[in-house]
């Protein structure tokens, strides 16, 4: 296996729990590889756990889209190079990366997070509520999963969710490569039209929230904290709800780890970074460029070529975890790279936790034979966007 990687060869996922089954023989052979990106740039794609987690915390490597080669089309053709927008921080290097990562950073300790548990049980609570007055068989992602993270998202930022029709489905059109670019471009732009009106309303009555701490610390100009919003919303919202939905369809679809946790609910703290691991949602578009000529697995990695990681298929390598394609409950799941790695390891991961355990907890406690209506390759998937997902999950019980 010596032939150059096409991006497509990686981007051709299928199964509703497995990534792409050639991350298996370039993990065994070629854990570095050549890849032919869409715009013509000859980079690098790495499938080892070890590789990946080393290209993601050495500094050599930028996260900057002005020198980086998207992974990925968009639209139907390559995404041309661009600046980070101001406070746009998941693009940028340190020391502005550190600076705006630093104002967020505090919103999502261990311990800010441990006093939301209340509210978030409270939200999950409210829509098992929702589950039974709409009866079985119902779709797990619109009354459960969905509503669940976005209105524990929207309450911790400070987005009006009673005005949720206006950025709800945002995320999931504009992360669509196959989606229509002005559409995607309208919509983006009637988040940022609520987020400013939500700025302007939070400045005359602030609340308990994230624009409203931000706005009194006075560290940034209106469209820094805008986009600093639109990053919580754009990368908090899909990658949560997709964690929680698939998650719950990986249960569903094991039916001995099902009964073991339902058995046993204080496991749900290891059920879920083991769930994290096997579903790995965040896929294709994680990449890094060289800032100066770097070896890297015994090769060559000139200044300017950028490598596209795969957390999927590092969470799958087994190298590092034993029968790593089995859904293991008991497994020791310590150095999964979910949530990626480095200075650039996801600052809402405990948020996502906490939202994940609470979401499974409800479900397994309010129903006890909650069951698949139908069999796993039947569910449709979301395979080509930056997160992987579920179109629907119907359920009974």
């Amino acid at each position: 296996m010596t032939e150059m990687l096409s991006y497509e060869d990686v981007w051709s996922r299928t199964h509703h729990f497995d990534p792409p089954a050639i991350f298996d023989k370039l993990r065994e052979e070629r854990p570095l590889a050549r890849m032919a990106y869409p715009d013509g740039h000859i980079g690098w794609f790495a499938t080892s756990h070890r590789i990946v987690r080393e290209v993601l915390s050495d500094p050599r490597f930028s996260h900057s889209l002005e020198i980086g080669h998207f992974p990925v089309t968009k639209y139907g053709g390559p995404v041309p190079q661009f600046p980070a927008m101001p406070g746009m921080f998941i693009h940028m290097d340190p020391p502005d990366h550190t600076k705006f990562r630093r104002m967020l950073a505090r919103e999502f300790t261990v311990r800010r997070i441990a006093e939301l548990a209340p509210h978030v049980e409270s939200v999950a609570a409210g829509q098992i509520e929702e589950m039974r007055e709409h009866g079985a068989p119902a779709d797990l992602l619109t009354t459960f999963a969905k509503p669940l993270v976005l209105r524990v998202l929207s309450d911790l930022v400070g987005l009006p969710y009673e005005e949720r029709e206006r950025y709800a489905d945002a995320p999931a059109i504009t992360h669509d490569p196959d989606g229509d670019a002005e559409e995607s471009m309208a919509v983006y732009q009637q988040v940022g039209a609520l987020i400013g009106e939500t700025i302007e309303r939070k400045r005359r009555q602030p609340g308990d929230d994230i624009i409203s701490r931000l706005l009194a610390a006075g560290e940034l100009t209106d469209e820094e904290l805008g986009n600093i919003v639109a990053l919580l919303l754009f990368a908090g919202y899909e990658t949560t709800e997709s964690a929680l939905s698939v998650g719950v369809m990986a249960l569903l679809h094991h039916p001995e780890q099902l009964a073991a946790l339902r058995a046993d609910l204080s496991r749900v703290d290891a059920a879920v970074e083991e769930i994290l691991r096997y579903v790995t949602v965040n896929q294709y578009e994680i990449f890094r460029t060289a800032l100066e000529d770097v070896e890297l697995d015994g090769q060559l990695v000139k200044k300017g070529e950028t490598v596209t990681v795969s957390l999927p298929a590092a969470n799958r390598d087994p190298a590092k975890y034993g029968c790593p394609a089995h859904l293991d409950l008991d497994r020791d799941t310590a150095g999964h790279l979910a949530f990626g790695h480095g200075i650039h390891q996801c600052v809402g991961q405990n948020l996502a936790r906490l939202e994940l355990r609470t979401g499974l907890r409800a479900l397994l406690q309010a129903f006890p034979d909650l069951r698949a209506v139908t069999p796993a390759e039947e569910v449709p998937l979301r395979t080509r966007g930056s997160v992987f997902g579920l179109k629907s999950l119907p359920v009974a019980w």
